[in-house]
């Protein structure tokens, strides 16, 4: 244990004299942490996003088959059987469609989603404020906007006028609702389906149980009627499900980057080592020849790997702290194929994930020059 303290104190101390091969594996390795964390952080903002605003005793109803509010579909007469349920105490028959708006980045159009609502939509929604202007009224040709789309799409201004569908809507009010509402455009369910010809049908039903333990009885009453085809879920478990495909998608390919990075940064931490130990051949040599065991060697070498990657690691996980955490984007949904405006999340769990990958840069990377060094014929390190 002397032995390994002493000339790993004694490698450490002269690192100042190879800085320049020592930051290349500093760099790299905060590289990967960097982008690695980044990438992840989107996929956790997002998954926060869908589930954020969600409520244990709300439910969402969609047709049997469908795979978002986009493909549902119900008749009034459906409609109505559903939300006169007995089990609900709020019920909200809404229609769902798509409009074009122009992003504020890009100016290209993107896919926005509108919903009409009815008069129990703002409570069924447990975090809904207006927060600027106020509530539209029914039988208007008024919107709401949520504010994370507000940030994101251009014209959505207070006062403004827009064209959707046959109508000319005014923009009355900015709301909040802790979730993936606050990238839609709101209005009253009867007038958008008039301007956009729907009749009396809705898109998707969205209601809050008098009992959280009647979810059951509930989704059996429906799916037992001969006049009904429906699924029904509760909301927390539908968010996360329209969340699954694109934070997947997300995870996979920030793997797959960091994996890439992750063998450019390794080439770079055994490109330093392997100097380290070039430069120190004689040295290691003469602690050798003095009686060191190659033991203590190897020991030494890796420590200063390990010391340089997790320097690395720590300070790439703080530069994606500084430079993601909250960074707000819009992305479209796979399921939905509307825009889901959505904050990055850097958790403490997902900058641990990246330190400890870039100790494990600096393990692997430091292993093969730590065994040369301990293996290297003595004579020839003292002639160095």
């Amino acid at each position: 244990m002397q032995q390994i303290l002493a000339i790993t104190w004694q490698n450490l101390k002269s690192i100042p004299a190879r800085a320049g091969t020592s930051l290349v594996a500093v760099v790299g390795v905060a590289g990967v942490v960097v982008v690695l964390v980044a990438v992840l952080s989107m996929a956790r903002g997002f998954e926060a996003t869908m589930a954020s605003g969600t409520s244990a005793d709300n439910v969402v109803v969609l047709r049997s088959g469908s795979s978002s509010e986009l493909d549902s579909g119900f008749s009034g007469d459906q409609s109505r059987l559903i939300t006169q349920s007995p089990y609900l105490d709020l019920a909200s028959a809404e229609v769902y469609v798509i409009v074009d708006l122009p992003k504020l980045s890009t100016g290209t159009d993107a896919n926005v989603p509108m919903r009409g609502v009815g008069a129990d939509a703002s409570e069924i929604r447990t975090q809904f404020r207006i927060i600027e202007g106020r509530m539209f009224e029914p039988g208007r040709r008024e919107i709401i906007a949520g504010a994370g789309a507000t940030g994101q799409f251009a014209g959505l201004q207070l006062g403004h006028t827009l064209q959707f569908g046959t109508e000319q809507w005014e923009l009355v009010g900015i709301f909040e609702s802790g979730g993936a509402a606050d990238s839609e455009l709101w209005a009253d369910a009867s007038v958008l389906q008039g301007a956009y010809r729907r009749g009396n049908s809705h898109s998707v039903i969205y209601a809050r149980l008098g009992n959280i333990d009647d979810f059951q009885a509930f989704s059996d009453e429906l799916t037992t009627n001969p006049q009904l085809s429906v699924r029904v879920e509760r909301e927390s478990d539908y968010f996360a499900e329209q969340s699954k495909a694109l934070t997947t998608f997300i995870s996979v390919v920030g793997y797959g980057i960091a994996v890439l990075m992750a063998l450019g940064a390794l080439f770079g931490a055994l490109n330093t080592m392997y100097t380290a130990v070039s430069e120190r051949a004689r040295e290691i040599a003469t602690l050798r020849a003095i009686g060191f065991q190659p033991l203590a060697i190897v020991v030494s070498v890796m420590t200063e790997a390990m010391l340089l990657a997790s320097t690395g690691g720590v300070i790439g996980a703080g530069l994606a702290w500084l430079l993601f955490n909250g960074f707000t984007v819009s992305t479209l949904s796979f399921t939905s194929f509307t825009q889901v405006v959505f904050a990055f999340v850097v958790t403490p769990d997902l900058m641990l994930q990246g330190i400890v990958i870039a100790m494990l840069i600096g393990l692997i990377g430091g292993l093969a020059p730590a065994l040369r060094a301990a293996r290297a014929p003595m004579v020839a390190g003292l002639r160095a």
